[in-house]
């Protein structure tokens, strides 16, 4: 016997982030991401996904040491903290990273041995390759239900687009 009822329980609307932590914009983002983290709570999977850009050489290492914050279950605020210190993260590069990891309570030790070991190098890379087959250009460009929104250019009207789409997808 088969139960042909529809299901409620479809999981939530996933929401990736193409980001880059030494980017302005980035950070810029922030306060969209917060919104909509607080308007959808767990209806919304917002997941950071990693567009290091060549020309800010500390992304790759911040990227990887995100991962590691991830790990240690503090990658939110971690990633947060380090968008809120972008240009010091240009000026003094990885150290940056792991007094930030210090900062929160962090094991800063393992993310030291994390950019070394390059752990979490494969994970950047895949995401990198990802949004360059689906077309990510800059930071921050979000995709939600198979579309694609760019934020690198402006984020003006992003949240209000990702809001309609999220709403129409969670109704269905």
């Amino acid at each position: 016997m088969s139960d042909t009822t529809p299901s409620s329980t479809a999981g939530p609307v996933v929401l990736d982030v193409w980001c880059e932590l030494q980017c302005p914009d980035c950070h810029s983002a922030l306060d969209d991401v917060r919104a909509l983290r607080a308007r959808y709570g767990d209806r919304l999977d917002i997941r950071l996904r990693h567009f290091p850009l060549e020309k800010h050489k500390h992304a790759f290492a911040a990227a990887q040491a995100a991962e590691e914050a991830f790990e240690q279950g503090q990658g939110w605020p971690y990633v947060e903290a380090v968008l809120a210190r972008t240009e010091r993260l240009a000026e003094r590069g990885e150290p940056v990273l792991v007094d930030t990891a210090a900062e929160l309570g962090l094991d800063a030790e393992e993310f030291e041995t994390a950019l070394i070991d390059g752990r979490h190098i494969l994970i950047v890379d895949a995401d990198q390759a990802e949004g360059k087959a689906i077309g990510v250009t800059g930071t921050p460009t979000y995709v939600i239900d198979d579309q694609r929104l760019d934020g690198g250019k402006s984020q003006e009207g992003l949240r209000e687009r990702i809001e309609e789409i999220a709403d129409r997808v969670l109704a269905q």
